[in-house]
């Protein structure tokens, strides 16, 4: 992680985007071009064509994509690229927020207000599971930003204040605060909470790792999958399940 590198790779994108469109018609894709840019400073490594897909960044150590949401979209281009290049995924998670508001009719930002929530590694979880096929390629690297950024959100929600299922703006880094890779399938048993009984439930999971139900049974799936867990019975409907050997902490 380089702190300096990706302040200078804010201010030129972030620079280039108000000169260009102004404050509250910022670019939809801010962060995913400054994380290209952090990631690889030359823009003629950026936009590469490979068969039908055009990857992000193409080095001589393979591909980077960089992945903000919607791992759906990024099946076919991976499936294709791991049969040749190592490929590391990028995947921002806001470590913390703050949100600002813009009406659209008079063009006026609200001040920002801090997020109550802060990010962990299991925001990830919903688009591996999208993915979860290819997350034991060999080929296959992860790489987890957790960024501090403000988030621009149109008033235009169904709501009375317009918050609720308003529409995303745009999304702008502030700074950097970790990087978490993943290497190898190994490398998953980061999303194993340090102390849980054994053997364990989704909701024991839950409650260790202190996340949703669904978040948890989504990453016992994927868990199961690469072989960090195994199923050993069932308590009444829910799976029972044990850390394997290699995966304790």
């Amino acid at each position: 992680m380089d702190k300096q590198a990706f302040q200078t790779a804010c201010e030129k994108i972030i620079d280039k985007q108000r000169t260009q469109n102004g404050i509250g018609t910022l670019g939809e894709k801010t962060l995913h071009a400054v994380l290209k840019l952090y990631f690889e400073p030359s823009e003629a490594n950026h936009e590469v064509k490979i068969g039908p897909f055009v990857a992000d960044i193409v080095t001589d150590k393979g591909i980077i994509e960089i992945q903000t949401r919607n791992f759906n979209q990024l099946r076919k281009k991976l499936a294709a690229f791991l049969e040749e290049f190592p490929v590391t995924v990028v995947y921002p998670i806001p470590h913390i927020k703050w949100l600002l508001w813009i009406d659209e009719a008079s063009g006026t930002v609200t001040q920002k207000r801090k997020s109550p929530k802060q990010g962990r590694l299991y925001d990830a979880v919903f688009e591996l599971y999208r993915i979860k096929p290819l997350l034991d390629h060999p080929n296959l690297r992860l790489c987890f930003v957790f960024i501090d950024l403000e988030e621009y959100r149109y008033l235009n929600g169904w709501s009375r204040d317009k918050k609720r299922g308003s529409t995303r703006c745009d999304r702008i880094p502030v700074d950097i605060v970790e990087e978490v890779t993943i290497n190898s399938p190994a490398d998953y048993t980061k999303f194993l909470p340090e102390v849980f009984p054994q053997p364990f439930t989704s909701k024991d999971f839950q409650k260790a790792a202190r996340t949703s139900l669904s978040a948890a049974q989504q990453t016992l799936h994927i868990l199961h999958h690469l072989g960090i867990v195994k199923r050993v019975g069932k308590q009444r409907k829910l799976y029972l399940y044990e850390r394997m050997e290699y995966a304790e902490m």
